[in-house]
């Protein structure tokens, strides 16, 4: 636990060094495909600024660019932020083009897609170490968080000293686990949350404000 102990305390020290200044944050939110994401994004552009940021889908990948919203101010507890959200292509080791014939897409199509996805995840790569000033991560409480991309992805956010706030979406789905996510990574905050929903927003807003301004 020394590591965990370590990497909490120099994240603690860093949030408290970047955000000194009243200044505009680039928050981007991550996590691998279908972890709900845009349908995160989405929510809180909307009830900040009343703009949806993007299209969402079952079907995977469908974020293939990483889209900005600007200027979302939140207020909470007398606190305000004000932020700027990047919404990412979920991360992956490979996309695969059959992923998306099972969604009644043409081949011609799925090549596209593919390669489209392939190339958000090395946009998405290049905002996480050059463009973000803190991280929302976002896993599907329904799925193992212990996967290589995760662990890869949690890593990165750590060694470029960015404060992050784990959210474990989809509580509202059969199978939730929150607790699987938060022993998973045990050193950073896990917040529980429907995107969908809308449950349990009012927390997250809390530690976004907490965390971010």
């Amino acid at each position: 636990m020394g590591l965990f102990t370590e990497l909490r305390d120099s994240v603690s020290r860093v949030t408290g060094r970047l955000f000194s200044e009243d200044e505009q944050k680039r928050i981007g939110i991550y996590g691998p495909p279908n972890a709900g994401k845009t349908t995160l994004a989405n929510r809180i552009a909307r009830d900040w600024t009343g703009d949806a940021i993007g299209p969402e889908s079952h079907v995977p990948h469908e974020t293939r660019r990483a889209r900005r919203k600007e200027n979302v101010e939140i207020e909470r507890n007398g606190k305000s932020v004000s932020i700027d959200i990047v919404d990412t292509p979920g991360v992956t080791t490979k996309v695969d083009y059959e992923e998306f014939l099972d969604y009644d897409i043409d081949e011609d199509d799925a090549v596209r897609r593919s390669r489209e996805a392939t190339e958000g995840v090395a946009e998405a790569m290049h905002w996480l170490r050059e463009d973000v000033d803190g991280v929302i991560y976002v896993l599907d409480s329904t799925e193992d968080p212990f996967t290589q991309v995760n662990t890869m992805l949690v890593g990165i956010i750590e060694s470029q000293n960015l404060p992050v706030l784990i959210f474990a979406n989809k509580i509202d789905l059969e199978g939730s686990n929150v607790q699987q996510i938060a022993n998973a990574f045990p050193q950073h905050e896990t917040v529980e949350l429907s995107a969908l929903e809308g449950d349990n927003m009012d927390e997250v807003y809390d530690k976004i404000a907490e965390y971010f301004g």
